[in-house]
C-alpha cells in the first residue's frame, strides 16, 4: 500500500495490479493519451482495456486500474505513483 493506491502482486509474480483510491472509472482515451505521452507505446485500443509497451508492459481499464507486467517491483511502484499522480488525476 501507498499514498493513493493499493498494489497487489498477481499470483504469477510477473505483474502487479494497481488501484487507485478514489477512482471508479476513467476516460481510456485521455489517460491512454497521457501514458503515450510518457513514452509508452499503444497497441490494443479497445473499450474494454488499452495496453502499452515500453518499460514495461502495461494494461489500462476503464475502472482506473493498471496491470504492470513485470517482476521489478521498484519499477511497479514507480508506474503507479506516476499513474496516480499524472495520468489518472491529471
Amino acid at each position: 500500500m501507498s499514498e493513493g493506491f493499493a498494489m497487489e502482486l498477481c499470483g504469477n509474480r510477473a505483474a502487479w495490479q494497481i488501484i487507485p483510491d478514489g477512482i471508479s472509472a476513467i476516460d481510456l482515451e485521455s489517460v491512454g493519451q497521457r501514458i503515450i505521452s510518457a513514452g509508452y507505446t499503444a497497441e490494443i485500443q479497445s473499450r474494454l482495456c488499452w495496453t502499452f509497451t515500453g518499460p514495461c508492459d502495461l494494461t489500462l481499464y476503464p475502472s482506473g486500474k493498471l496491470m504492470v507486467k513485470t517482476e521489478d517491483k521498484t519499477l511497479a511502484a514507480s508506474v503507479a505513483e506516476q499513474h496516480i499522480t499524472s495520468w489518472a488525476h491529471a
